[in-house]
Formats: C-alpha cells, sequence, structure tokens
C-alpha cells in the first residue's frame, strides 16, 4: 500500500496516515498486521515519531494491538 501525504491540506500527517491506514484494514488490504512503523514512515517520507503517532490513533481507537518484538496486528472484533 502507498501511503500519501497531502502537504497542502490542513489535516496534520499522523492523521492523514491513521485515515489510510484505517481504510486499508477496512477495504480488507491488511487481514493480519499492519507494516512496521519504519515501513510506514518511509513509504509515507516521515519521521518514525510521525508514524508512531498515527498508529497510536489506531490502538487507542482498539483497531491494533502491538506485540513487542512481533508487529502491530489487526484486533479481531466478535459479533
Amino acid at each position: 500500500m502507498e501511503i500519501t501525504i497531502d502537504i497542502t491540506s490542513p489535516v496534520f500527517p499522523y492523521v492523514q496516515i491513521a485515515t489510510q491506514l484505517r481504510e486499508a484494514i477496512a477495504q480488507g488490504k491488511y487481514t493480519d498486521v499492519i507494516p512496521s512503523l519504519w515501513d510506514i514512515a518511509n513509504d509515507a517520507g516521515v519521521s518514525y515519531n510521525t508514524a508512531r503517532r498515527a498508529v497510536k490513533i489506531l490502538k487507542d481507537e482498539g483497531l491494533v494491538e502491538a506485540i513487542p518484538g512481533r508487529g502491530t496486528f489487526i484486533r479481531r472484533h466478535e459479533r
């Protein structure tokens, strides 16, 4: 997945990244694990900390869960 940042947008880059990741998860582009923070940062052309802030939004929403040393996984919600 290519993450793009609109530098003319008033929306912060980390919010743009979180939105794109959320949409990719909803569309089934990621089914188990999302890219690493380094991969997100490199793909979007942002700092590691910006990528970390984006993923933190998804963690706070309960959409993903980080497992140290393994990755950031999409949480499964029982219906």
